[in-house]
C-alpha cells in the first residue's frame, strides 16, 4: 500500500483517516531539511502545513512522490514548479477555515465598536475610566465587504444577523449571487463613502495590493473602522497610520501584515489598533478540517487517481497528457486574456471547441479556461475548484462543439457575458503545438502572446500607430511584435503588442490618452 509522511504538527484526525483508507502512515516532525531530504525518497504522499520548507532540492530527492498536501491554503511553502516537473501533483485545502477566518473578523468589528481591547487593559489597571470608552451599536451600521468570496459571504451573512446593512464590492459578485447573499453589490468608490466598517476579504494580486491607500481613506466617511484579517498588503500601512493620526479612522482590526512575522510594525503601539498574529485560521475546529481534508484528497490520489484541489495540475490521464499539452497552454492563455481585461461580474461563460479540438477530452480544457478566467482576481483557483467557484458566483458554463471549420483545422473560442458586454476570443494552434490568438470581439488577429502584452481597442484613425510609438519610446518601452486588426476602415481596431518588460500603470495611462484610443490594458502571462 501507498506511504505517506506527515511532516509538521496538525490534528491527529489526518494520521488515522490514512490508516482507516489502508495507507501506511509515519508522522515525524521537526525535521531539519537534511533529515527529510535523507527520508523522503521511502514515500509516496507527503501531508505539510506551513513549517515544511519542499524546496526543489526536497523534491530531487522524493523519488517515489506522487502528491503533495497542504493542509490550508498557501502553498509558499512548496516549489510548485519543480514539483509539477516532476509530475508531482500539490493539492491544498482553500475551504477549511472560510468560517474560522470569517469569525475572527466579526471579533474584530465587535472589539472596534467597544473598544474591548483597550478597556479591559484600562480595568485590569483599576482606573475605572467608563467615559473613555464610549462605543457604537453594531445595529443598522453599514458594513462594506471588499471581496464577497467565500470568507466575505460568511462574513455578510453574520453582520446581517446582527442587522447590519451589508454593502459589496467585487468584481466577480453577479447580482444574482448578491441577491441571496442580502447584499447590496456597489462599485469601490460607492462603497467608501457609505460604510461605518470595511472588511477586506479579497485575495493578493496585482490588481488588490494597497486596495486601501491614502487616496481610498480620502473617499471614506469620517470615523470609518477598517478591518483586515485577509493579506496583509491590502492596506498600504503608512496610509492607515497617517489616516489614524488625523481622525479619519477611529479604530482598525488587523490580523496581517505586509511583512510576516511582524516583530514590530508602524501600527504596534497606536491605541486605536487591534493587532493579532494571523489568528484567522487559528481553531481547533478549522485545523481539525483541514487536516481531515488534505488527509482524504491524498488517499483518495493515492487509491483512485482523483485529484481535487489540486494547485498544478488538470485530471488528465496519461494517455492523453501528450496530446493534450498544447491545448492546455492556449486555453490557458485564452482564460487568462478574458479574465485580465473583465471589469464587471460575470453571468455567463461559453466554450466552444471546433475542428480537432472538439475531440479531445475537453474537460480539463474547460477547467483551464476557467482557471485562467477567474485568477485574476480570485486566490486559490485550480484547474479542479474552477468550476465549483463558477458555480458558487451563479456564472452559467456552457460547452459547444462543432466539428467543421473553414479557415483552421482546430479552434477553441471563450465567449465571456459579463452584466456590462458579451466579448469573444479565439485561439488555433500553428506547425500543430504554437497557440495563437487569432479573433478578438470579431475581429480578426493573428498574434502570439508573449509574458508581456499591451491590448488596445481603438478607432481606426490615421496617426494612431505613430502615437503610440512615440508614446511608447519616450517612456522607453521596446516593442517585440506588433499586431493589428480591424472591422472595417475607420472603424472599430484592436492591437495586441509584445514589450520587453512589464508596462507601468502610469505609462499605460499615457496610452490610454492618445487620441483616437478606446481601452489600453496591460497584460501578463
Amino acid at each position: 500500500m501507498p506511504k505517506v509522511l506527515i511532516s509538521d504538527k496538525m490534528s491527529s484526525r489526518a494520521e488515522a483517516i490514512f490508516k482507516e483508507r489502508g495507507l501506511e502512515v509515519d508522522v515525524i516532525t521537526g525535521m531539519r531539511p537534511e533529515e527529510l531530504k535523507g527520508c523522503i525518497g521511502e514515500y509516496d504522499g507527503l501531508a505539510v502545513r506551513s513549517s515544511t520548507q519542499v524546496n526543489s532540492e526536497i523534491i530531487t530527492a522524493a523519488v517515489n512522490l506522487k502528491v503533495i498536501g497542504r493542509a490550508g491554503i498557501g502553498v509558499d511553502n512548496i516549489d510548485v514548479s519543480a514539483a509539477s516537473t516532476k509530475g508531482i501533483v500539490v493539492m491544498n485545502t482553500p475551504f477549511g477555515n472560510s468560517i474560522t477566518t470569517a469569525e475572527h473578523a466579526i471579533a474584530m468589528i465587535f472589539s472596534l465598536a467597544r473598544d474591548i481591547p483597550l478597556a479591559n487593559t484600562s480595568t485590569h489597571a483599576g482606573k475605572w475610566e467608563k467615559a473613555n470608552f464610549m462605543g457604537v451599536e453594531l445595529t443598522a451600521k453599514t458594513l462594506g465587504i471588499i471581496g464577497c468570496g467565500n470568507i466575505g459571504a460568511i462574513v455578510a451573512d453574520r453582520a446581517l444577523g446582527l442587522k447590519m446593512k451589508v454593502i459589496a464590492y467585487d468584481p466577480y459578485l453577479s447580482g444574482e449571487r448578491a441577491n441571496d447573499l442580502g447584499v447590496e453589490k456597489v462599485e469601490l468608490d460607492e462603497l467608501f463613502p457609505r460604510a461605518d466598517f470595511i472588511s477586506l476579504h479579497t485575495p493578493m494580486t496585482d490588481a488588490t495590493r494597497g486596495i486601501i491607500n491614502a487616496e481610498s481613506f480620502a473617499k471614506m466617511k469620517d470615523g470609518v473602522r477598517i478591518i483586515n484579517c485577509a493579506r496583509g498588503g491590502l492596506i498600504v500601512e503608512a496610509d492607515l497610520k497617517v489616516a489614524i493620526e488625523m481622525g479619519k479612522v477611529v479604530g482598525a482590526g488587523i490580523d496581517v501584515f505586509e511583512v510576516e512575522p511582524a516583530r514590530e510594525n508602524i501600527l504596534f503601539g497606536m491605541d486605536k489598533v487591534i493587532v493579532t498574529p494571523h489568528l484567522g485560521a487559528s481553531t481547533d475546529e478549522a485545523q481539525v478540517n483541514v487536516a481531515m481534508q488534505v488527509a482524504e484528497q491524498i488517499s483518495d490520489y493515492l487509491l483512485d487517481s482523483t485529484v481535487v484541489n489540486s494547485i498544478n495540475m488538470p485530471s488528465v490521464s496519461a494517455e492523453d497528457a501528450t496530446k493534450l499539452a498544447p491545448y492546455l497552454k492556449l486555453a490557458e492563455q485564452i482564460g487568462s486574456f478574458a479574465g485580465q481585461v473583465t471589469e464587471t461580474a460575470i453571468k455567463k461563460v461559453q466554450i466552444e471547441y471546433c475542428g480537432q479540438a472538439a475531440d479531445l477530452n475537453t474537460k480539463p480544457l474547460t477547467a483551464v479556461v476557467l482557471k485562467g478566467l477567474l485568477t485574476p482576481l480570485l486566490e486559490s483557483v485550480n484547474m479542479v475548484s474552477a468550476r465549483s467557484i463558477a458555480r458558487e458566483r451563479n456564472i452559467e458554463i456552457s460547452e459547444v462543439t462543432c466539428d467543421v471549420l473553414d479557415e483552421y483545422q482546430t479552434k477553441i473560442t471563450l465567449t465571456v457575458t459579463t452584466e456590462a458586454q458579451t466579448r469573444a476570443l479565439s485561439g488555433t494552434l500553428f506547425a500543430g503545438d504554437k497557440p495563437r490568438i487569432v479573433e478578438i470581439k470579431g475581429i480578426a488577429i493573428d498574434a502570439e502572446l508573449g509574458p508581456n502584452m499591451l491590448y488596445i481597442t481603438n478607432e481606426d484613425e490615421p496617426g494612431f500607430i505613430g502615437a503610440l510609438g512615440t508614446t511608447l519610446g519616450e517612456n522607453n518601452i521596446n516593442i517585440a511584435t506588433f499586431n493589428l486588426g480591424r472591422n472595417k476602415e475607420g472603424g472599430d481596431a484592436i492591437a495586441l503588442i509584445e514589450i520587453d518588460g512589464p508596462i507601468s500603470e502610469g505609462i499605460t495611462d499615457k496610452v490610454r490618452g492618445i487620441p483616437h484610443v478606446v481601452r489600453a490594458t496591460s497584460l501578463s502571462f
